[in-house]
C-alpha cells in the first residue's frame, strides 16, 4: 500500500479532473431555464450515473438541498447511510467536493454538532461553501488540504467519512493514519469507496480505469483491511455493494477507534 508515482502528477491530474467539475456546476448557478450543469457529465467519457454520483443516495435525503451541492456528487456511495451519524457528532468529510456530504451530515448532527469538509481544489471549496450560504447551514467548516495531512488536531472529530476519496490518495496509509489520529477514542469511520476483489492485480485495475476515475488507485478489500488494522482500527468490515467495473466494486468501509468516547472529553 505503497506511494504511487508520479505522486505529484497524480495529485495534479486530479485536481484538475475537480476543479473542472466545480467549474461545470458553478458556471451557470440558477441562469435561465437550465440552471448548473452536472459534474459527473462534465468529466466523464461515458453515462456512468447509475454507479456514481447523486442517484445512489436515498429517495427524499437530497430534495431539500442547493441543486448545485447534489449535481456536483462523484461519489460512489452514501456515507451517511453507513456512519449512524448522532446529535452533537463532529464529522470530517475527506475529499468532501461541492459540499453534499458535508449539508446532509450537518443536519444529522443539528445545532450541538459540527460538520468540517476537507479537499484540496479551491474550486471545489468555493463551491461548497457557496451550498452551505445557500443551505444556510451554519455548522459547517471547509478546509483547504490534503487528506495525507489534515489540518485538524489529534482527537478532535467523532465521525470520518468520505465519498470515493480516499482511492484517489497515492499515500493511503497516511490517509488511515490521519483518520486514526483526529478520530476520539470510540470514533467511528464510515467511508464509501471502490474497493477491488483481492485477485485483481494492481496492474489489472490500471487497465481498467484511470486513476482519477475512481478505478486505478482502488485497494483491494484485503489492502483495506490490512491497513486500517495497521493504524490500530478495530471492528474492521468492507462490504461490496455495486459492481462498478468487472472484478471492482462500490463499497461501505467500517472502522472503530478503541476506547471510550465518553472519556475522551469534549
Amino acid at each position: 500500500m505503497g506511494t504511487v508515482a508520479p505522486t505529484d502528477a497524480v495529485r495534479d491530474e486530479v485536481r484538475d479532473r475537480y476543479a473542472a467539475a466545480a467549474r461545470a456546476v458553478g458556471s451557470n448557478p440558477g441562469a435561465g431555464c437550465c440552471g448548473p450543469g452536472d459534474a459527473l457529465s462534465a468529466v466523464g467519457d461515458r453515462d456512468e450515473s447509475e454507479i456514481f454520483g447523486a442517484a445512489l443516495y436515498r429517495p427524499g435525503d437530497t430534495g431539500d438541498l442547493p441543486a448545485e451541492a447534489v449535481l456536483a456528487s462523484l461519489g460512489c456511495g452514501n456515507p451517511l447511510a453507513v456512519a449512524e451519524l448522532r446529535p452533537g457528532d463532529r464529522v470530517l468529510d475527506l475529499g468532501s467536493g461541492g459540499g453534499i456530504d458535508v449539508l446532509l451530515s450537518a443536519r444529522r448532527v443539528g445545532p450541538t454538532g459540527r460538520a468540517y469538509g476537507l479537499d484540496m481544489t479551491p474550486e471545489m471549496l468555493e463551491l461548497a461553501r457557496a451550498n452551505a450560504a445557500r443551505a444556510g447551514a451554519a455548522n459547517v467548516e471547509f478546509l483547504q488540504g490534503q487528506i495525507e495531512a489534515v489540518p485538524l488536531p489529534d482527537a478532535s472529530i467523532d465521525v470520518v467519512i468520505s465519498n470515493c476519496v480516499v482511492n484517489l490518495s497515492t499515500d493511503k496509509a497516511a490517509v488511515l493514519a490521519e483518520m486514526f489520529r483526529v478520530l476520539v477514542p470510540g470514533g467511528r469511520v464510515g467511508v464509501s469507496d471502490v474497493v477491488a476483489e483481492d485477485d485483481v492485480s494492481p496492474e489489472e485495475r490500471a487497465r481498467r480505469g484511470s486513476f482519477v476515475g475512481c478505478i486505478a488507485g482502488a485497494l483491494s478489500r484485503a489492502e483495506y483491511l490490512a491497513g486500517l488494522a495497521a493504524v490500530g482500527f478495530t471492528d474492521i468490515e468492507v462490504v461490496f455493494t455495486h459492481e462498478v467495473a468487472p472484478g471492482m466494486h462500490g463499497a461501505v468501509v467500517r472502522a472503530t477507534k478503541p476506547g471510550d468516547a465518553r472519556t475522551a472529553g469534549r
